[in-house]
């Protein structure tokens, strides 16, 4: 959440990892602006909590949607739901061009200034268009526009978005399908997708019972030759989310979860036998570790 232009964090859902959009309501004030909403792993947030609680407040709803390309909420696609939506084209995405991302504005009356800011704070966007006869200075703004290559290379990409998204989609099912029997046993957690929320296989994680040592599993994966990692630090403790930010709560959860996960291996490419390798690496690692 932005309030008066300084990030509040609150606590996440168990289940999802996304925002627990019970907690929001309790963390606005006066002061506050927008809500965000991060799509954690390409499973959405619960938008429709989300928008209603943001339409009794008069509160924007800025979608990050990093990671979140061509997921849905209930057929809606994620990032055209609030009122703008961030996606990203880092390498480490599904759709990628090395760097950069997008912006969507869902709320027309935010267009033209956003065309302005991405215009180095010009109105050159209109003088394209033949609205005006000259442009000029106007606002704010910075040189956003990606270079040709980039733009060429990331066409590309989205031209087979439905192909490259799909084939993540089969390597995140036969994780899960193949990681069943470590979950029953206790030695994981598996990911949790609730009904209504179709993701795009951004990548697969599972989650340590609280007695696991993680850093023994990861050295002992990496020892075998697959490449895990743990992820995130949570922003709320990182040095600039100390500096610039807030806490509302207790993020109990955030917490717990950021020492039990680990992200498995997940790119296009990777085959059925790598796959079923990690997954027969995992169970082994973790049970002579237990």
């Amino acid at each position: 959440m932005l309030r008066g232009g300084v990030p509040v964090f609150v606590d996440i859902r168990a289940d999802t990892l996304n925002i627990d959009e019970r907690l929001i309501e309790a963390a606005i004030t006066s002061r506050t602006k927008a809500i965000v909403p991060v799509h954690y792993a390409g499973v959405a947030c619960e938008m429709d909590a989300i928008m209603e609680i943001a339409r009794r407040r008069g509160l924007k709803v800025v979608e990050d949607a990093a990671q979140g390309i061509m997921s849905r909420y209930k057929g809606r696609m994620l990032g055209g739901i609030g009122d703008f939506a961030a996606f990203s084209f880092h390498e480490t995405k599904n759709i990628i061009s090395g760097e950069g991302g997008a912006l969507m504005v869902n709320d027309p009356g935010f267009v033209e200034r956003a065309e302005i800011i991405r215009e180095k704070g010009t109105d050159r966007q209109r003088f394209f268009r033949g609205e005006i006869d000259k442009y000029t200075w106007q606002d704010v703004g910075s040189s956003f526009l990606p270079g040709e290559l980039i733009s060429a290379f990331l066409a590309a990409q989205i031209g087979k978005s439905e192909e490259i998204i799909g084939r993540r989609l089969e390597i995140w099912h036969r994780y899960h399908e193949g990681l069943a029997g470590l979950e029953q046993s206790g030695g994981i957690r598996r990911p949790i997708v609730p009904e209504g929320c179709q993701h795009n296989g951004h990548l697969y994680y599972v989650l340590l019972p609280p007695s696991s040592d993680r850093a023994s599993i990861l050295a002992g994966l990496k020892h075998r030759g697959v490449g895990a990692v743990f992820h995130y630090v949570p922003l709320h403790s990182s040095p600039a989310g100390r500096r610039f930010g807030r806490v509302h709560g207790a993020l109990t959860t955030t917490e717990r979860v950021s020492e039990q996960l680990i992200r498995l291996p997940l790119w296009k490419d990777m085959t059925d036998p790598q796959v079923d390798h990690v997954v027969a690496i995992l169970g082994e690692v973790i049970a002579s570790a237990s």
